[in-house]
């Protein structure tokens, strides 16, 4: 069962100190998916699905899991910019971590991700991809790694 948002030190979940772990920015559209290793504390886009079918989408992501062998799985769980109530969408990507937990067998961690898919864009214009046509095909897949790398800092803080 996918485990809470991370809020303190003693919230965050346990981990290997080696491994790699996948990242998830889940849409309606769009699925972005992120790479990173526990060790090095650095996670790194990896993909967008826009497959139609949810059947095709689990396929994708099934050889992403095979590829990468992921110790674990993040994935962001929108929530209100006020804190309060609950977003239109967190029921959705609730339910994506458990079919990604039931399907995969992997620890699913859930984590705040307000504003990732912002700052994603922002840091692309920033990294001179002016037209949105083309940040919009790799914003899904930064917004996942903005997601996973907040996960990885909050691990390594914790551990520091």
């Amino acid at each position: 069962m996918p485990e809470g948002t991370p809020a303190t030190t003693s919230s965050l979940p346990r981990l290997p100190t080696r491994g790699c772990l996948l990242g998830f920015d889940f849409g309606l559209a769009r699925i972005g998916i992120a790479t990173g290793e526990i060790e090095t504390g650095l996670a790194s886009p990896l993909a967008t699905l826009a497959l139609e079918s949810r059947a095709a989408r689990f396929e994708a992501i099934s050889r992403l899991i095979e590829e990468w062998q992921p110790v674990a799985l993040v994935v962001g769980l929108p929530r209100p910019l006020d804190g309060e109530g609950e977003h239109a969408l967190e029921p959705r990507c609730r339910r994506f971590a458990n079919q990604l937990h039931g399907r995969f067998q992997l620890p699913v961690h859930l984590i705040d991700e307000r504003l990732s898919s912002i700052e994603a864009d922002s840091s692309l214009r920033d990294a001179g991809v002016r037209h949105w046509r083309v940040r919009k095909k790799k914003l899904d897949a930064a917004a996942a790694q903005l997601i996973l790398q907040h996960f990885l800092d909050a691990i390594h803080h914790a551990t520091s």
